[in-house]
C-alpha cells in the first residue's frame, strides 16, 4: 500500500498496463487495486491511466501479430505454451473476432493473445481499438468505481485476508493461462 501511494506509481502502472497487453504475464490489476485503495480520490485517474496504456499496449501487440507473427509473435506464443493451440485460436478468432476481444478484454485470460491474434488475422485496426477501449475501460473503471465507493471495507477485507487473496489471484492467473491453453 505504501508503494502504491508513491508519486511515480502512476507511471509504473502505465508501463505494466502497456506491457501486459503485448508481452508481460501479470495483469495491471495487481497495481491498480492497491493504488485505488491507497488514494481513492484518484481511483478514476488510475483507471484512465490503466485503460489508455492498455489500449496502446494492445496496439503494440496488434503490430507484433500483424508484422512479426513469424518471429516475435511466435516466440511470445511459445513462451506462454500456446503453440499447439494457436491454430484453433486463430480459427475461433476468424469466426468470433470482435466478441473475443470484448469477452477476453474483461477477464484475467491473457489479453496479449487477443492483441497478437488480432494483428495476425489482419482484423480491422479501427474495430480492434474501439473494442479494446470499450472492454478495457469497462474493466478498469469498474474496479476503480467499486474501490472508490466501497474502499474502506474492501481494504480491511484485503488486509485481513492478504495471503489467501494472493493465492486466489495466483490460482486465477494460472487458471486463465490453462483455460486458454485447453479451451482453444
Amino acid at each position: 500500500m505504501r508503494q502504491a501511494a508513491r508519486p511515480k506509481a502512476g507511471r509504473a502502472l502505465a508501463v505494466v498496463s502497456f506491457l501486459e497487453s503485448s508481452i508481460f504475464p501479470i495483469p495491471p490489476d495487481v497495481m491498480l487495486i492497491p493504488m485505488c485503495l491507497a488514494n481513492r480520490a484518484r481511483a478514476f485517474e488510475y483507471a484512465l491511466i490503466c485503460s489508455v496504456a492498455s489500449v496502446i499496449g494492445g496496439m503494440f501487440g496488434y503490430a507484433i501479430g500483424h508484422f512479426l507473427i513469424e518471429t516475435v509473435g511466435q516466440w511470445i506464443i511459445n513462451l506462454y505454451g500456446y503453440a499447439d493451440k494457436w491454430h484453433a485460436f486463430e480459427a475461433a478468432y476468424a469466426e468470433w473476432g470482435v466478441w473475443i476481444i470484448l469477452i477476453k478484454g474483461l477477464t484475467p485470460i491473457p489479453y496479449k493473445l487477443v492483441t497478437i491474434a488480432s494483428g495476425a488475422a489482419h482484423f480491422s485496426l479501427t474495430v480492434f481499438i474501439i473494442a479494446s477501449i470499450a472492454t478495457r475501460g469497462v474493466r478498469f473503471f469498474l474496479i476503480a468505481g467499486l474501490l472508490w465507493k466501497f474502499g474502506a471495507p474492501i481494504e480491511s477485507f484485503i488486509e485481513k485476508r492478504l495471503t489467501i487473496l494472493g493465492w486466489v489471484f495466483l490460482i486465477g492467473l494460472i487458471g486463465g493461462f490453462i483455460a486458454v491453453r485447453y479451451i482453444f
